[in-house]
């Protein structure tokens, strides 16, 4: 295993990570398979990830990762607590609550986490967070009482991250990215704003749905070109657990273009990167309705159409009578989009949803 420096935090991370999600009882529907392991297992695989020298463990909250973070705090048990990283969240944007989930998460871990994280931050509730009395603030306040280590901002959105990193109050960001979904760390990349952020990275296998067009090796490698601190992975099985930490994965190469046309031996793919980079005058999330016509393709057809029908009606409305396409003037891959979303339209109309 190697290692990363995590920012400035002063902390050491594994280049690859452990996501908890996988290690949860219940019924959870985004995931693609179901583990539902008990304790004890759980514990094992952790440990095994461990032996294998995995020092960062993700969890959340039990409203969204249902009982990992109480399996977290039983694995943090068997172990030296000062060699692992533990980062948790909570989707709470306003000072009072995510004070309140903290130290409720301290209490189910049995211990101080590492990290804690605002999770699922985005366009709408960003201002609630980064202002007064907001989370962040929060988090900034809990972190100098000494009740966690570093404060944290996750988020699925460039230009959350992008206001995250240019916040002397938070330590280190969180955001997703694989080898299709590369267009943010493209951008992260290049902007100097995150050098001196750490930075966890999650959806490595898109949920589980890009293992199969891809191995894990190819996966895993075709990431290291990204200046993340830690990748992680969700683990479910013993298995997954030696794949993933028992050996070194060299560096991978993969165009965009060599990705796509992969896809293509299943589905024609929408080719969007998620830059997020095309706007709609009309507020629609263009980018996310593209993600989802791929997810369906990749094995997550329930999930995927249902969401999708959220607001897809309005979407296709808009699309069909504006005539202004500011998103395809700043689409670097020059998607012609009301095509795209005609697609969409289509898949939906023939799924029993259009």
């Amino acid at each position: 295993m190697r290692y990363r420096k995590l920012g400035k935090t002063g902390l050491t991370v594994s280049e690859l990570g452990f996501g908890t999600i996988p290690v949860l009882s219940g019924h959870v529907p985004v995931l693609p398979k179901f583990y539902s392991p008990d304790t004890g297992t759980a514990v094992a695989i952790m440990k095994k990830a461990f032996d294998h020298g995995c020092n960062l463990f993700d969890t959340a909250i039990p409203e969204e990762y249902g009982d990992a973070e109480y399996k977290l705090g039983e694995f943090a048990k068997t172990v030296d607590r000062k060699k692992i990283i533990i980062s948790d969240k909570a989707r709470f944007y306003g000072g009072g609550d995510i004070y309140r989930e903290v130290i409720r998460s301290i209490e189910n871990l049995g211990t101080k986490p590492d990290i804690y994280f605002v999770h699922q931050v985005d366009e709408n509730n960003a201002d609630e967070v980064f202002g007064k009395s907001g989370a962040l603030e929060a988090l900034y306040d809990l972190k100098r009482e000494g009740k966690i280590g570093f404060t944290g901002i996750a988020s699925h959105y460039y230009s959350v991250l992008y206001r995250a990193a240019l916040d002397e109050r938070v330590d280190v960001l969180q955001g997703s990215g694989n080898i299709l979904e590369r267009g943010m760390l493209e951008r992260i990349k290049v902007e100097a704003a995150f050098a001196n952020k750490g930075l966890i990275l999650n959806k490595l296998y898109a949920a589980g749905l890009l293992i199969g067009p891809f191995s894990v090796p190819e996966l895993i490698g075709g990431v290291y070109e990204y200046p993340f601190s830690s990748a992680l992975l969700g683990i479910g099985t013993f298995d997954q657990a030696e794949e993933a930490f028992a050996k070194e994965y060299p560096p991978v190469s993969f165009s965009f273009e060599e990705v796509i046309e992969r896809l293509r031996k299943d589905f024609e793919p929408i080719a969007c990167d998620r830059c997020e980079k095309c706007v709609c005058p009309y507020g629609h999330e263009l980018h996310t309705s593209f993600r989802q016509f791929n997810y369906f393709h990749l094995g997550k057809e329930f999930w995927a159409a249902n969401k999708l029908k959220m607001d897809f009606e309005k979407t296709y409305e808009h699309c069909r009578s504006c005539t202004d396409r500011v998103c395809m003037k700043e689409c670097p891959r020059r998607l012609y989009i009301p095509g795209e979303i005609e697609r969409i339209y289509k898949l939906l109309s023939a799924y029993g949803g259009g």
